[in-house]
């Protein structure tokens, strides 16, 4: 086989120029701290980071959803549990109203008790949240849920809630409508309230207004006991979408880690072995290219 003094240059400087590309890529990688610093260094493993960083992100975006979701929750539980406690003491004015000592002026006193309870209700009613939307108004958010009317109140909003997707697999429900909280099941309290006002108000003359005042009360408290119920009802239904919440930040803070490990397994560099064969390649290079500055200055005439 014949060698031409070409094939010796071209066979040097493949040599040199292959060590000064393989110090280039580990000087790339050195200062990046990554493997690979373009995917056609490793296209199984860039296509396996996008993968994973897809994920990752996606996981991130969840998190940042549950805290809106948990925002608008904990904002309703608030004024649910000024509801709540203002509907018990409401209940409460109602079973004591049934007093047969009191007289017709004393009741009179009660139902101007239960009548500012009634407007109270309807201005928690009109709850807003941080941005000024009304919280009960479903999908109208900008309307005032509750007119109070001479029979009570009127609803103004519909019955559709918002929801959010809280996880892969999750969709909650992150808000309430008026017509769940205070109109369930047909059961109205702002009429109840309303009408054991007028009832209150009506004078006990005889037996006849005596026994309308009974039924009239026994059917109100009922009818506020079921309310009291179906407010308590929607209050753990929240209470148990915030406890969700919380186990859903926990299991996306777990796979947060399992992201960033497994980007790190594949993406991250060994320092020690990269300057290691970082330094070995420079040696053998500066001995390859001693080596071939000695043997560009022969020709093939000096082995004759």
């Amino acid at each position: 086989m014949r060698i031409s003094t070409n094939t010796l240059f071209d066979s040097g400087i493949q040599k040199i120029t292959g060590l000064q590309s393989d110090q280039a890529r580990l000087q790339g990688q050195i200062s990046t701290g990554k493997r690979f610093t373009t995917p056609s260094d490793d296209p199984v493993a860039a296509a396996r980071v996008l993968e994973i960083s897809q994920q990752k992100e996606m996981n991130a975006t969840y998190a940042n959803v549950r805290t809106v979701a948990k925002t608008n929750l904990e904002t309703i539980e608030a004024n649910l549990t000024n509801i709540t406690n203002l509907m018990v003491a409401a209940q409460s004015t109602l079973v004591g109203a049934g007093n047969g000592a009191y007289s017709n002026l004393e009741r009179s006193f009660v139902a101007t008790d239960l009548k500012n309870s009634l407007e109270a209700l309807v201005g928690m009613a009109n709850g807003k949240d941080a941005y000024g939307n009304y919280l009960f108004s479903g999908f109208k958010s900008e309307t005032a849920p509750f007119t109070a009317n001479t029979t009570g109140a009127t609803y103004n909003g519909d019955s559709n809630v918002q929801q959010l997707q809280v996880d892969s697999q999750r969709l909650m429900d992150v808000s309430v409508s008026g017509s769940q909280l205070f109109l369930a099941n047909g059961n109205d309290v702002f009429a109840t309230l309303n009408d054991i006002v007028n009832l209150l108000n009506t004078p006990i003359t005889d037996a006849t207004t005596q026994a309308n005042f009974s039924n009239g009360l026994a059917t109100a408290i009922t009818k506020m006991q079921s309310s009291v119920d179906n407010i308590m009802n929607v209050r753990a239904s929240v209470g148990s979408k915030l406890n969700e919440l919380d186990n859903l930040d926990i299991s996306g803070q777990d796979r947060d880690l399992q992201y960033a490990s497994s980007l790190s397994d594949i993406q991250d560099l060994d320092y020690a072995e990269a300057l290691s064969e970082f330094s070995k390649n420079q040696t053998i290079m500066e001995a390859a290219q001693k080596s071939f500055s000695s043997t560009a200055q022969l020709s093939l005439f000096d082995f004759i």
